[in-house]
């Protein structure tokens, strides 16, 4: 393990020479796009229990920087919490690499799926499989969750209080408020380190200036089918804050409201899609860009998506780590942090309204956080798995 209280030298040594290969953090991220089950805050919590604290690849500090970056910056946390991950000792290219193989396995499986839906007409095995997969994966989030919130709040209790507001924000409105996230980085700033001066305005200029022109362009292009797809999905990418799952609302707005793409059940089963396969959950764009126009949808969606959220990311990781280690930033990023976590733990119970629909889910949600509490080292594909078999059984039997 990397000891987090060594001097900045030994620190800068450590960030020259890091205790993993390139290839060897691709392989990890290739694995976790593949197998890693339970929506953005189960995703980031394996990031952490992985490269924090089994392998040490990744300091504390760091990782608690790229999850504040990704609640900061629009777009899909875990996905920019990977990307930000793999900046970290790689630089742009490992940002790159890293992004690749987090979401290609799960771009491919959606591709998947969008021909089968296509060829068959519709997937009819799925709400059968959501009943138990959705139900689990409550279970799953609510562990990460807690231990998020253990070690990123601990007992402080102006954190306690962010963490808090941000949870019933969160439930209340059914959505993530960005605005609170940079209220809440400033109130711990303000409190524990004021600064006489900090010259955090230029870089939140430069965002502000990219929004625009990014807005402006988007906005002036509408040419054809593709273009459209492009255009909306990157707008999702580039304006939607907080986890994968804020990105459906949009989603919902634009493809089933606004442009007729697709109907109210092919976008449920679309979203349902994304809960059963691994990866990020925004991947669902590959699969509604497959039903749209096919493969290049699916391309063009998927790139729309990810392409800011690469950009809203590797741009401001040099300041990150640049300046990240002043008092005023560790303040402002503790802040934003417990903002991020009160709000995951929010969307624990949001989620689960939905997806807890009588009895035998709530016992499922119920049973997978007592064996995950209990088998720690348990792998939850094999329980994703699990309820996925049960929910096949169950449910054609208790909605005949």
């Amino acid at each position: 393990m990397i000891d987090v209280t060594k001097s900045e030298g030994e620190t800068s040594a450590l960030a020259v020479k890091p205790p993993y290969t390139l290839w060897q953090l691709i392989l990890y991220f290739l694995r976790l796009g593949t197998l890693g089950f339970g929506g953005p805050v189960a995703l980031v919590g394996y990031m952490r229990r992985d490269l924090v604290e089994q392998r040490g690849w990744i300091t504390e500090a760091d990782y608690k920087e790229g999850l504040a970056l990704a609640q900061l910056a629009p777009g899909p946390m875990a996905a920019q919490t990977a990307i930000y991950l793999g900046y970290v000792h790689y630089r742009t290219m490992g940002a790159t690499l890293v992004g690749l193989a987090f979401v290609l396995p799960s771009f491919f499986m959606v591709v998947a799926l969008g021909w089968a839906y296509s060829r068959f007409g519709g997937l009819t095995w799925m709400q059968s499989v959501f009943y138990g997969v959705g139900a689990t994966v409550i279970g799953i989030i609510a562990i990460s969750a807690h231990k998020l919130t253990i070690k990123s709040v601990g007992k402080d209790k102006l954190l306690w209080t962010i963490f808090l507001v941000l949870a019933a924000a969160t439930v209340i409105t059914e959505s993530e408020i960005a605005w609170l996230f940079l209220v809440a980085g400033v109130a711990n700033w303000l409190w524990r380190a004021p600064p006489k001066r900090w010259g955090g305005d230029g870089l939140a200029a430069v965002t502000s200036i990219d929004l625009a022109q990014t807005s402006g362009l988007l906005a002036s292009l509408d040419w054809s089918l593709l273009m459209q797809i492009g255009v909306f999905f990157a707008k999702a990418g580039a304006f939607v804050f907080g986890s994968g799952l804020a990105i459906v609302p949009f989603l919902y707005g634009g493809v089933v409201t606004e442009h007729h793409w697709l109907n109210e059940k092919q976008f449920v089963d679309a979203v349902a899609v994304a809960m059963i396969t691994p990866g990020p959950v925004v991947i669902t764009v590959g699969f509604i860009g497959y039903l749209v126009a096919d493969f290049p949808g699916a391309c063009v969606a998927a790139l729309g998506t990810f392409l800011p959220c690469y950009l809203f990311t590797i741009i401001p990781a040099p300041y990150f780590k640049k300046y990240g280690k002043l008092p005023a930033i560790v303040a402002f990023v503790d802040g934003v942090t417990a903002a991020a976590v009160g709000a995951i733990t929010g969307s624990v119970i949001v989620i689960a309204k939905r997806s807890i629909m009588d009895i035998p889910t709530a016992l499922m949600a119920l049973v997978t956080i007592v064996i995950l509490w209990k088998y720690k080292k348990l792998q939850e594909p094999f329980i994703v798995a699990g309820a996925a078999l049960i929910g096949l059984a169950l449910y054609p039997w208790l909605h005949h």
